[in-house]
């Protein structure tokens, strides 16, 4: 491991000083917590006696909500309805110092994901959306709010509708780094980006190989890539630009993967940006998306957090 307290803090030092738009699927979060102590006599399910619910930003609204962590000046282009679930996102934008470029369409609600949990068990999982890709005023008005000095762009695809032709044209135009968190169902709009990061269920349903090696080397040529990660879950990340490379996972307890590819492109691109090279792009990466998965549902890691989770793995002789 090359990570050290000193290049932690240089990189947060580093990342203050960017500007960063997201663009894509903008997700509310709602997570409804309950006891389950008797099944209903109506159907063979559980009753859920709600205790609490939680909002978080999910989707585009995670990887902002990620660089803003980090400290980066970071700005949200994306879609919501004209409903209470826009009210909750603006206000968690807020909250998390993004700057909110959010675009109303009152054709569509905004999207939401309801997940109602007991005892840390997930039960179930309700969404409400509507996928299409945005047309009239409302392409217009995200074109227009796409028009901003920024060092990078980073593509958050949900396969909601907002990374669409227009939109990816728009942002390649302005020949700013970018990266696409993808969606296989738009492989087509994501060639020659400077920086994809699939996990390894999409990338095989993007291009097919036996071994992991043949499927990332494949992919990059495919789509013509720069730089191109594959996330493995528990295995860590696997790096594909002049040459393959595999970096551990650094979780300690799995708790919840739910935004762990959020949290992994926006460091990698916040670190890209700053100069860093893709070692300690990867392994910082690998840091944050141990820290996020030990928690409930989407999260950020914070400074501290990661400080601290360095000194444990040095205190472990795991350098």
């Amino acid at each position: 491991m090359k990570l050290d307290k000193e290049i932690v803090s240089i990189a947060f030092e580093r990342f203050r000083n960017l500007r960063i738009l997201v663009v894509g699927d903008v997700i509310l979060d709602r997570y409804v917590f309950g006891k389950v102590e008797r099944i209903s006599p109506e159907a063979p399910v559980p009753i859920v006696e709600v205790q609490r619910e939680e909002f978080r930003l999910g989707g585009a609204g995670n990887v902002a909500s990620n660089l803003s962590a980090l400290g980066v000046k970071t700005y949200l282009v994306g879609i919501t309805g004209e409903d209470s679930g826009m009210n909750l996102i603006k206000e968690l934008l807020r909250e998390s110092k993004v700057q909110d470029l959010t675009v109303q369409d009152p054709s569509r609600p905004t999207t939401q994901k309801v997940r109602v949990i007991s005892m840390s068990q997930q039960l179930i999982r309700i969404d409400r959306e509507e996928r299409k890709p945005p047309e009239g005023k409302v392409l217009k008005k995200i074109l227009e709010n796409l028009d901003l000095d920024v060092d990078g762009i980073i593509l958050s695809d949900y396969a909601k509708g907002v990374v669409c032709e227009e939109v990816v044209k728009a942002v390649k135009s302005k020949g700013k780094f970018y990266s696409i968190d993808p969606r296989p169902q738009n492989a087509h709009l994501y060639k020659g980006a400077d920086l994809m990061t699939p996990n390894e269920r999409e990338a095989r349903q993007m291009f097919s190989a036996e071994s992991l090696e043949e499927l990332g080397w494949g992919l990059k040529k495919e789509l013509s890539l720069k730089t191109l990660t594959i996330t493995l879950g528990p295995k860590g990340i696997a790096l594909f630009d002049k040459e393959f490379n595999l970096y551990p996972a650094r979780a300690k307890q799995v708790y919840d993967v739910t935004g762990a590819g959020d949290t992994v492109v926006a460091v990698l691109t916040a670190c890209a940006l700053s100069g860093f090279d893709w070692d300690i792009a990867c392994e910082l990466a690998n840091v944050c998306a141990g820290i996020v998965v030990s928690k409930l549902g989407t999260a950020s890691p914070t400074f501290e957090e990661v400080i601290q989770y360095v000194e444990e793995v040095l205190e472990r002789k795991e350098v």
